[in-house]
């Protein structure tokens, strides 16, 4: 038998439990009592960082080396959302089709390899190069804290104790003019000769590299250094703090919860486990704290077990609400499509695309655009009533906000910045928010568009309230992060509007925003692209809503934008032609008013006396 064959299983009994990790990847194969095992480890791999290609080439090598399972537990580190899931789900279906599978977080395999306990709620306290705090019920709640990354703040963890002990030593250099012992440690580990070297270095550190000088505060402990105490005190402070929250979130008061503490530096600092265990016993009666021992690919193995079910099945946990003013919907609803959106159909004046000559590819590209005024003008009636409910919400102090993916989301946040610099509008007043976040302006994020969750998380981050209006862009309708925001806005009473292009859904009274805009773009000239017609039926719209509400604001007089920034060289100009065209005063006076007055239109209006 080759070396790293495993040994032989019964097949009917075999479950293969993976933890992917940012260091490596682990994989074990036994049976579901624990019992005879087989284990390698693999490359690093995050959900994150790596294609759906390069993720599926992962799995396969390890599917490779471990055939026969009938359940496979997969816990990777970048599992955050539900999509996040869904993707992973779908790159293990084609790898393990027949196959039961589970998939989530390192964090959930981590908890779920800790000893059994009576308790209720565990807690996973995390501290290595990076942190973070994992709770879970047996009901499935779960709920996290830290874990932000080294910049946002990974409290307690390896990075942290490394850049404090960094800072602590050059702020006694500054302050007492002596460098210590532990300053010493720190120099020798990185092969420097005084402080001044640390500054350059201190520049393109990567957070590993800080991570490490933790191992000297470690090593200093053991001395009997009491700044390196100090160190790791304030470290086990911050864990507990965190350990708590999540205990708090989950655990009544005075229920027992269990406290599993694993990764590199509670498990190579003694002293710190012990620091962090004597904090939680004195914050909880009842705890317990225990070290993890086994690996989360065990618990990879278990939660496969207790998944097992129909191949690609993936029981996930239950997360907690976030505790904002928008409550998450629960469970996922969306309209029912009676038919194929008219933007997936076939277009069939373009049959032929691949073979026209380009004159004749332009013309029809043109002629298709032409399409789009008259799909427009059938909906003028709910186009006219969204302007009315938007300006009346901006009259009352709500805001107006967009929210899509893809080409809508981009539309929307485009729109939405314009607004600042032409009508001097607040940048609150309106808002783009787009599936995916910031990345998804110029790239694709892979499932952002599936998570129902977190389009309504987003209206809670952006504290969603009754007077605002939510208009949600989505050419198919269905769009499950586009209803994720629209049925957490409707659930404070905010208004609400879709934008879509398919006539064929059917919206049950749960669901039925307050107005809904559905102009029959027809076809793509390219099948299913819709930032053709589409896309170009968004755009027009969403002009015609903010400049027409902004109208109604006043801050148009005529066709003249009286109330935009002049904000450079090309609007300041515009601002002195505007404020000699209302009043009649000569370029001169215009300017001299425009910069008393702080380049503000109205103001230097209101100053010469508008004439027209």
């Amino acid at each position: 038998m080759p070396r790293n064959a495993p040994p032989p299983l019964n097949p009917a009994r075999c479950v293969l439990g993976i933890e992917c990790g940012a260091t490596h990847s682990v994989a074990v194969l036994g049976d579901p009592d624990g019992g005879e095992t087989a284990r390698g480890e693999f490359a690093a791999a995050n959900l994150r960082l790596l294609s759906d290609a390069a993720l599926k080439r992962h799995l396969r090598r390890i599917a490779a080396r471990f055939p026969g399972a009938m359940a496979v537990g997969i816990g990777m580190a970048g599992v955050r959302t539900d999509a996040d899931r869904e993707r992973l789900r779908r790159l293990a279906t084609d790898v393990w089709p027949r196959e039961s599978l589970w998939v989530g977080n390192d964090l959930e395999t981590a908890l779920a390899a800790a000893p059994t306990s009576r308790a209720r709620v565990s807690v996973l306290v995390l501290s290595g190069t990076g942190s973070c705090c994992f709770g879970r019920s047996q009901a499935g709640e779960s709920v996290k804290a830290g874990g932000w990354g080294h910049v946002l703040g990974d409290r307690g963890s390896g990075h942290a104790i490394g850049l404090a002990a960094l800072r602590v030593v050059l702020e006694i250099l500054d302050r007492q003019g002596t460098w210590p012992e532990l300053g010493a440690r720190l120099l020798r580990a990185l092969a420097m000769n005084e402080p001044g070297e640390l500054v350059d270095w201190s520049v393109h550190a990567a957070k590993p590299e800080i991570a490490a000088l933790a191992v000297e505060v470690f090593q200093g402990v053991a001395t009997g250094d009491r700044l390196c105490r100090g160190l790791l005190s304030e470290a086990a402070a911050a864990l507990v703090t965190d350990a708590q929250a999540c205990a708090r979130q989950l655990a009544g008061p005075d229920e027992p919860v269990q406290f599993v503490l694993a990764g590199g530096c509670l498990l190579r600092c003694p002293y710190l486990a012990r620091q962090v265990k004597r904090g939680l016993l004195a914050a909880r009666s009842g705890a317990e704290v225990r070290i993890l021992e086994e690996e989360g690919a065990r618990g990879a193995m278990k939660l496969a077990v207790a998944g097992a079910g129909a191949p690609g099945e993936i029981p996930t946990p239950t997360r907690r609400r976030s505790r904002q003013n928008v409550p998450s919907p629960d469970p996922v609803q969306l309209p029912e499509a009676t038919g194929l959106p008219p933007t997936e159909e076939r277009n069939p004046r373009s049959m032929n695309l691949d073979r026209m000559s380009l004159r004749a590819a332009v013309g029809l590209m043109l002629a298709e655009e032409d399409r789009v005024s008259a799909a427009l003008a059938a909906v003028r009636v709910p186009i006219e009533r969204t302007v009315r409910i938007v300006a009346r919400a901006l009259q009352q102090g709500g805001r107006l906000f967009y929210v899509g993916a893809g080409t809508s989301g981009r539309l929307g946040v485009l729109d939405a910045s314009e607004c600042p610099p032409t009508f001097r509008a607040d940048p609150a007043m309106v808002q783009g928010i787009i599936a995916g976040g910031q990345r998804a302006l110029w790239a694709a994020v892979e499932g952002a568009e599936d998570d129902f969750a977190a389009g309504a998380e987003a209206m809670g981050f952006r504290r969603i309230g009754a007077k605002d209006v939510v208009m949600g862009i989505a050419a198919s309708g269905r769009t499950r992060f586009v209803w994720g925001a629209l049925q957490a806005a409707r659930e404070v009473g905010a208004a609400t509007v879709l934008l879509c292009f398919n006539p064929n859904l059917r919206h049950p009274a749960a669901l039925r925003p307050t107005v809904r805009i559905c102009p029959d773009t027809g076809p793509e000239l390219l099948t299913g692209s819709t930032r053709l017609k589409a896309g170009t039926a968004t755009k027009r719209v969403l002009n015609i809503i903010t400049t027409l509400a902004m109208v109604r604001l006043g801050k148009v007089a005529g066709n003249l934008m009286v109330d935009l920034n002049p904000s450079n060289r090309k609007l300041r100009e515009r601002a002195v032609r505007i404020v000699r065209e209302l009043t009649g005063a000569g370029e001169e006076a215009a300017r001299m008013a425009l910069t008393r007055q702080g380049w503000v239109v109205k103001q230097a209006l209101q100053e010469l006396g508008r004439c027209g």
